[in-house]
C-alpha cells in the first residue's frame, strides 16, 4: 500500500490532567465510574506517571485528527480480504464534543452514529456517551447496551468510528524519536486511564515537524498487537490539515485490512435532545 498511514482511535474525548503550561486544557467532568481508576498502574504495580512532553505531543496530534467542538462527518468503511473488497458500510456521525471552558462549563463527549448504507441498515443507530454505548435497529423494542470493543466491520470496532482524544483516554510517555516514512516521528507509549477505554495500550508514532499522526499499534493487556492503524491523505478541513483516510490492518495478516474514508466534515451543533437514548427510536 502506498498510503502514508496512521492510527485510529477508540475511547472518547478531551484533555486530561495537569494544568501547568498554557496549552493544557481543563479536563472534562468524568463519569463517576471512572474517577476511582484514573491512575493506571505499570507492570510492577506502581502508578504510571504522565510525561508532560508526551502529553503536549498527544494533544497537538489530537487536534489534527479532530476539532475540539461539535462537528459532523461521513465515514465509509471498506473491508478487504486478500486485497479484495468484501464488505462496505457508510455511517453519518455527529460528535457533541467540546472541552470544559467558559463557553461550555460542563464540556461534552457524546456521539450519534446513523447507518446510511447498505440500504438494509437504514434506521439503525448507535449512541456513545463516555464509557457507555447503545445500539438500536427498527426490529428492536428498545435500544440495547453494547460494548465498544465489539467488532462492527472488518478490523473496526464499535468504538473506533467515534472520534477520540488519546489525551483524555490515556496516560502517555515519550520513548524517543525514529524514522517513519519520509519523516521523523516521536514514538510514544499510551496506557488507558479507565477500564471502559477500548484498548489497554497503544504504541503511537507522531510526525515531529507537523504533529501529524502516522501509526498506532493497538495492544492487549499482555502487550500483544491486536491491530495496526495508519493515517493518510492529509487535506485541509475546517481550519486544519486532517487525515481523510485511515487504514486498519489485521495483526496477523496485512492483506486483511479495513479502510475508513472521511468526507463532508463540518461544524454542527445538534440539539441536546438528539443525544438521548429515546431519540434513537425516532430517527426513522
Amino acid at each position: 500500500m502506498k498510503h502514508r498511514k496512521v492510527a485510529l482511535v477508540a475511547a472518547l474525548l478531551v484533555g486530561a490532567a495537569s494544568a501547568a503550561s498554557a496549552d493544557e486544557a481543563v479536563p472534562l467532568a468524568l463519569p463517576s465510574s471512572a474517577a476511582a481508576t484514573a491512575a493506571p498502574a505499570s507492570e510492577n504495580g506502581a502508578p504510571v506517571q504522565q510525561d508532560a512532553q508526551a502529553q503536549h505531543i498527544i494533544r497537538m496530534a489530537d487536534r489534527v485528527r479532530a476539532p475540539d467542538q461539535p462537528f459532523r462527518y461521513t465515514v465509509k468503511l471498506n473491508e478487504f480480504q486478500a486485497g479484495k473488497s468484501v464488505n462496505q458500510q457508510t455511517l453519518d456521525i455527529s460528535m457533541r464534543f467540546y472541552k470544559f471552558s467558559e463557553r461550555a462549563p460542563k464540556g461534552d463527549a457524546r456521539a450519534l452514529v446513523r447507518f446510511v448504507e447498505p440500504v438494509r441498515d437504514k434506521g439503525k443507530a448507535m449512541l456513545s456517551d463516555y464509557e457507555k454505548m447503545w445500539y438500536y435497529a427498527p426490529d428492536l423494542r428498545r435500544p440495547i447496551p453494547i460494548s465498544k470493543q465489539q467488532r462492527l466491520i472488518g478490523q473496526i470496532s464499535n468504538g473506533d468510528v467515534v472520534a477520540a482524544d488519546f489525551d483524555y483516554s490515556y496516560v502517555s510517555q515519550l520513548q524517543g524519536e525514529e524514522p517513519c516514512g519520509k519523516a521523523v516521528c516521536y514514538r510514544l507509549t499510551l496506557q488507558r486511564r479507565w477500564p471502559f477505554v477500548t484498548y489497554p495500550k497503544i504504541m503511537y508514532w507522531v510526525e515531529k515537524d507537523t504533529f501529524y499522526p502516522y501509526r498506532a499499534d493497538f495492544m492487549s493487556d499482555s502487550g500483544v498487537v491486536i491491530k495496526r492503524s495508519y493515517y493518510s491523505d492529509f487535506r485541509p478541513e475546517i481550519g486544519q490539515m486532517r487525515p481523510h483516510r485511515i487504514v486498519v490492518e489485521d495483526s496477523l495478516r496485512k492483506d486483511y485490512y479495513t479502510t475508513m474514508d472521511y468526507s463532508d466534515v463540518r461544524y454542527e451543533s445538534l440539539p441536546e435532545s438528539y443525544f438521548q437514548i429515546d431519540y434513537l427510536m425516532r430517527l426513522n
